[in-house]
């Protein structure tokens, strides 16, 4: 519990330090140039960009992560794809809930279970890596941190 809230902690405060460095780039960027752009919301993270519907090719979206590329990334680098693939995930349901409310399809519906697969792979190959650690202490936390995923 301790070492989830810890970590939740440095992660934010990672996020929010990096996302205060890109908005004073482009908050330097903006006063460079002399256009004028609104402020971004944050619930507008929730949905995608609107793309224009007279495009005559699909938009062809990636695949899931497999097991054996995750094994190659760190434990830090898995947790960032982890709350990446989180938010898209979230991203996806929420634009589904809203069409589904205004009785419409929701495109590309392949991509909510590409993204869970992945977040399950990534949970697998965590819980590897924790069975595998040696000192019983150390993989008694880690996957207490799994879990808490």
């Amino acid at each position: 519990m301790f070492g989830s809230r810890v970590l939740g902690r440095v992660l934010c405060a990672a996020a929010w330090s990096e996302s205060s460095a890109a908005s004073s780039v482009a908050a330097a960027s903006s006063a460079a140039s002399t256009s004028v752009r609104k402020a971004q919301n944050p619930l507008e993270e929730f949905f995608e960009v609107d793309r224009s519907t007279d495009e005559e090719k699909p938009v062809i979206y990636g695949r899931s992560w497999k097991a054996s590329e995750l094994r190659l990334k760190s434990w830090d680098d898995l947790q960032k794809l982890w709350y990446v693939l989180l938010k898209e995930k979230n991203m996806l349901m929420t634009q589904r809930q809203m069409l589904h409310a205004q009785n419409l399809q929701f495109p590309n519906q392949e991509r909510i279970p590409k993204a869970r697969k992945s977040m399950c792979r990534i949970k697998h190959v965590l819980t590897e890596r924790a069975i595998a650690e040696p000192d019983p202490r150390r993989s008694a936390e880690m996957k207490r941190m799994i879990n808490a995923l």
